[in-house]
């Protein structure tokens, strides 16, 4: 009985939360720097829809990281920026964009794949600099993820310096755009596809493995003790918050907060149940990143703010809140 009652709370919530996402996104389509109300169809379908659609994943992706992440870790603080990935993806887009402005044309294509080679080496450099700590499995009541951690903010200062290095070298004219794009740009939706199945592939596994991520939680040794693989289930769990994380910093550039204040306010309203926080940090995070992606469009239109300014701003005092709430 009880566990028909957990079932049918745990679609409610899901339900509620999809329409809550479904509403955000009419919302994100019908309004715009103009106002909302009627517009031609060429601006629903080539503009709104798609930055919509794109902003979507994009919260998406981050509130899965970090709701991935703060398994990971046991940290309920954790961010999915913590390991330094969004450092890796910026220091290389920004690097690809120095570069390109020297050779002209194709920035854009450059910043992808610059920011997909940085992520890589950042994930490189991570498995390399902490492979002891992630195969060593701690007794009963301890927990490995401190050198983790230490490492990942490590590498954060490292590519933090060299994205410093590159806006101090890059010429003015291009310099506003390169710090916008470090601030949130959800324009270009042209990975919008492959980031939207990548977040489909993350979300079926999470939820495939969501019962021994529940375990994980609780402890690596205690997970160890029931059966759970756990060096195997803390490796996959890494590399699925790293593609995450990774692949919306390609899309999108560095936004912060989603991926913090998200997982953590879903976690309070539900519980700590993988099965249901799993999917509803995808939907809210997807739901909250649209609407501040509108926000940023209509707050000073026609002047548009970068949407990390918003999901700062809007972040901070809802975070801070959240503290002290779990802490009383």
């Amino acid at each position: 009985m009880t566990s028909i009652t957990t079932l049918r709370r745990a679609i409610a919530i899901l339900c509620c939360l999809a329409v809550f996402a479904a509403l955000a996104l009419a919302l994100a389509v019908s309004c715009g720097s103009s106002g909302c109300g009627l517009a031609a169809d060429q601006i629903y379908l080539s503009l709104r829809l798609p930055r919509a659609l794109t902003a979507f994943v994009v919260g998406g992706l981050l509130a899965l990281a970090g709701a991935l992440m703060q398994v990971l870790l046991r940290n309920p603080l954790a961010d999915p920026y913590v390991l330094g990935l969004s450092g890796g993806s910026a220091a290389g887009a920004l690097s690809a964009l120095l570069v390109a402005s020297h050779f002209g044309g194709m920035g854009d294509v450059a910043a992808a794949l610059g920011a997909a080679l940085g992520a890589g080496l950042a994930v490189a450099l991570l498995f390399g600099l902490a492979r002891q700590a992630l195969r060593r499995l701690p007794d009963v009541g301890q927990h490995s993820g401190h050198r983790l951690i230490l490492t990942g903010v490590m590498i954060a200062a490292g590519f933090g310096a060299i994205v410093t290095l590159v806006l101090t070298l890059a010429p003015d004219g291009q310099l506003r755009g390169m710090l916008f794009w470090l601030m949130g740009d959800l324009e270009d939706g042209r990975l919008l596809l492959p980031a939207a199945v990548l977040l489909l592939l993350i979300l079926l596994w999470s939820g495939l493995n969501a019962r021994q991520l529940n375990l994980l939680a609780r402890g690596e040794g205690f997970a160890q003790l029931l059966g759970v693989p756990v060096l195997r289930l803390r490796l996959l769990t890494l590399c699925a918050a790293s593609l995450a994380t990774a692949a919306a910093v390609i899309v999108a550039g560095t936004i912060g907060f989603i991926g913090l204040v998200v997982p953590h306010a879903i976690r309070l309203l539900v519980g700590n149940d993988q099965r249901i926080l799993l999917p509803a940090s995808v939907l809210t995070g997807g739901a909250a990143l649209a609407l501040a992606d509108l926000a940023a469009r209509t707050a000073v239109a026609p002047t548009q703010l970068p949407v990390g300014v918003i999901t700062a701003l809007v972040g901070v005092p809802v975070f801070l809140w959240l503290l002290s709430r779990s802490k009383a």
